[in-house]
């Protein structure tokens, strides 16, 4: 079940939309390993790694598109946030990890991308270099995964989340970003049943996802 909330930030002028080629390519790669038709391998990995590192010294000034519009909505119409730790996945370049840590005691930030991590600094108290594929955490260990712009990898995501805990989906470009899931898809991808609140919030949209089984 998926509950909609009326938009309330509306979108700005000047939405920075990525190319229709590059945003079909990277949607179809996306949607087929959350729904588990396409693997993901350390080819693969290692493309990913390279291609951020590469991006990471100019990633703020030049890629970020600035907004957190989409997660202090989800963090503050997504229902109450359970206490603990949240893992910040794909965490980059840290722009959005102080307004996570505003939100729990503790953020975990983890990206595979040892450029990117460097490029955060201070931003993130907690930085790991990690695959999101297999992650270095214990079984329900978290309270909350944000998941900014990030692929979905459903099994790993549920396996270090905690029974209450949360999956914060954010897209900073919503149905136009290159990594654009709905909350239905991502529910459903996700093993279990769970639940689904989400919303527009200036360029992007946002969900917030519990278990309900």
């Amino acid at each position: 079940m998926t509950v909609t909330l009326p938009r309330v930030l509306p979108s700005l002028e000047g939405k920075p939309v990525p190319p229709p080629g590059t945003t079909e390519t990277f949607r179809a790669f996306a949607s087929d390993l959350a729904a588990g038709r396409r693997s993901w391998t350390a080819e693969t990995a290692h493309f990913i790694t390279d291609m951020f590192d590469q991006l990471a010294a100019d990633w703020d000034t030049t890629r970020a598109t600035g907004r957190d519009e989409p997660l202090h909505e989800a963090l503050t119409r997504g229902g109450p946030m359970p206490h603990g730790p949240c893992l910040e996945l794909g965490s980059g370049t840290g722009l959005y990890t102080p307004a996570l840590t505003a939100a729990f005691p503790h953020v975990i930030s983890a990206d595979l991308s040892m450029g990117m991590l460097q490029q955060a600094g201070g931003r993130s108290p907690w930085p790991i270099r990690g695959d999101a594929s297999t992650l270095p955490l214990t079984d329900a260990s978290v309270a909350a995964v944000a998941a900014i712009d990030m692929l979905l990898f459903p099994a790993e995501t549920a396996r270090v989340l905690a029974p209450d805990g949360v999956l914060l989906w954010i897209n900073q470009l919503g149905s136009d970003g290159p990594l654009y899931l709905p909350a239905d898809t991502v529910a459903a991808a996700l093993p279990g049943t769970w639940q689904a609140t989400q919303s527009e919030a200036g360029w992007g949209s946002w969900a917030v996802l519990r278990r309900t089984d």
